[in-house]
């Protein structure tokens, strides 16, 4: 018997609290009382990583061992490890069992029985609801408290504002830094007056000396940009201006296509 486990853990707070390491500990200790074997490279983990997305560094691993026929049973706690998504655990089943591997879960024993792949699906529903309840308490919490003031939506400040490092997210613990702040006072200044543009800011903040923002060497017009058009020097805040949107698939033109395989548009030529 080819037997394989498999542990995750959804945030790397759980993962440093040692979580999984004790999924993976139940999991061995059940392996080895069954007296089965369990090979290093059968031991599969997922450390931060959601089970509401299939693209897991380690469950790829596993059904690609899977699909190569060798591994007979798969050992999880329970089938949320597996995948919070109802239509992901179906899927994940089937494509496992269609190999000849059997998964086995420690919290809940499942058989072929009907019963039992009712409870099944009601549980994987169950986990998929709580999954988006949670998600949408936590999205209007955060919007409670940026409403309130008391949350900053950056993951990295805007140039000349410093962070507590004991509170990254705490408006009240904001900092400036003078040096900085002299910087943008005078690119302010400067590009307010008449027949200025960014490339000339950029220009006069050479000739000043001044290095870049992140460190390097010139500023480039796209940063000096970002600076100007920033709604936090006036003050001010905004949450929610920007949503991300699926990309689309960009379409090439296609173009008539001769016998020798050549495109036979013809581009006109220099005289």
């Amino acid at each position: 018997m080819r037997v394989a486990i498999y542990a995750r853990v959804s945030t790397q707070r759980q993962a440093q609290a040692q979580t999984i390491e004790q999924q993976l500990e139940r999991l061995s200790t059940y392996i080895s009382q069954q007296g089965w074997e369990l090979p290093g490279e059968n031991i599969f983990r997922d450390d931060g990583f959601s089970g509401a997305v299939l693209n897991r560094p380690g469950l790829d691993q596993l059904r690609d061992r899977v699909a190569a026929g060798e591994i007979d049973r798969i050992i999880v706690t329970a089938p949320d490890c597996l995948a919070r998504n109802y239509v992901h655990q179906m899927l994940l089943l089937e494509q496992l069992e269609k190999y000849g591997c059997q998964v086995e879960f420690l919290d809940r024993p499942m058989s072929q029985d009907p019963h039992d792949q009712l409870v099944l699906q009601i549980r994987g529903a169950v986990a998929e609801y709580e999954r988006t309840l949670i998600a949408d308490r936590m999205r209007r919490g955060r919007q409670a408290k940026y409403r309130a003031g008391i949350l900053l939506p950056w993951s990295r400040l805007p140039y000349r504002f410093q962070a507590d490092p004991d509170a990254p997210r705490d408006p009240a613990k904001v900092t400036t830094n003078e040096a900085e702040t002299s910087i943008v006072r005078e690119m302010f200044a400067f590009y307010l007056q008449e027949d200025t543009s960014l490339y000339g800011l950029v220009k006069h903040l050479h000739e000043l000396g001044i290095s870049a923002s992140r460190g390097g060497e010139f500023w480039n017009a796209a940063s000096v940009r970002c600076i100007l058009t920033t709604p936090a020097y006036t003050g001010r805040v905004y949450v929610g201006r920007a949503h991300a949107i699926k990309s689309h698939q960009r379409r090439s033109v296609v173009h008539p296509v001769g016998k020798t395989g050549q495109s036979s548009i013809k581009v006109p030529q220099e005289e």
